[in-house]
């Protein structure tokens, strides 16, 4: 499998819903055909879904984003058999890139204030160091799932799902976090 994964913020094709996606009747050609093992059909279908993979693979893990989206593109090629909607191709290989960006970065590194966009470029520079150093401060775990939530948009079943967690894990974590980061906040600014 040969996939040269692309980085950058300019938008791609295969960040759409499939609905809208202008290659959807390919994918859904496609998907038949990788799963019956047709070696070219799987290669198309990879080229497709790279550059969704590594721009999710990227806004979790900065640092180790090339590394994680090798290691999604080879989970969707092992189970890409197992995928029986087509319909579901493109939030499959989402939540696929999300917890192997996350197995990744808990295998080379937690998570850090770094590895963050730069969502507060045009906020008080005090405020984002602030933020940085609470976030920094947290336990790995709390981390986690704020970054999931606040930064990616995750909702509580797409965390547990990329996390491979129960839901009520994933929603108590998410209260502990919040109440920390608060505490933090407010502890910070007295």
């Amino acid at each position: 499998m040969s996939c040269t994964p692309k980085a950058g913020p300019e938008p791609c094709e295969a960040d759409v819903s499939p609905s809208r996606d202008r290659h959807a009747p390919q994918v859904s050609s496609l998907l038949p055909r990788a799963q019956a093992g047709d070696r070219e059909a799987m290669n198309d279908l990879l080229r497709h879904v790279a550059p969704l993979v590594v721009r999710h693979c990227q806004r979790v893990t900065r640092r180790h984003g090339p590394d994680a989206a090798q290691e999604a593109m080879l989970a969707i090629y092992r189970g890409i058999r197992g995928l029986r909607e087509p319909n579901a191709f493109y939030s499959w290989a989402r939540a696929i890139a999300v917890r192997e960006a996350i197995r990744t970065n808990r295998r080379l590194g937690n998570f850090a204030a770094e590895d963050l966009p730069d969502l507060m470029q045009d906020a008080n520079p005090m405020a984002a160091v602030h933020i940085s150093d609470i976030l920094d401060r947290l336990p790995n775990h709390h981390r986690e799932v704020l970054t999931l939530r606040a930064v990616y948009g995750l909702d509580e079943q797409e965390m547990a799902t990329a996390l491979a967690l129960p839901l009520g894990t994933v929603r108590s974590r998410l209260y502990r976090a919040r109440q920390n980061f608060h505490d933090a906040w407010h502890q910070q600014s007295a």
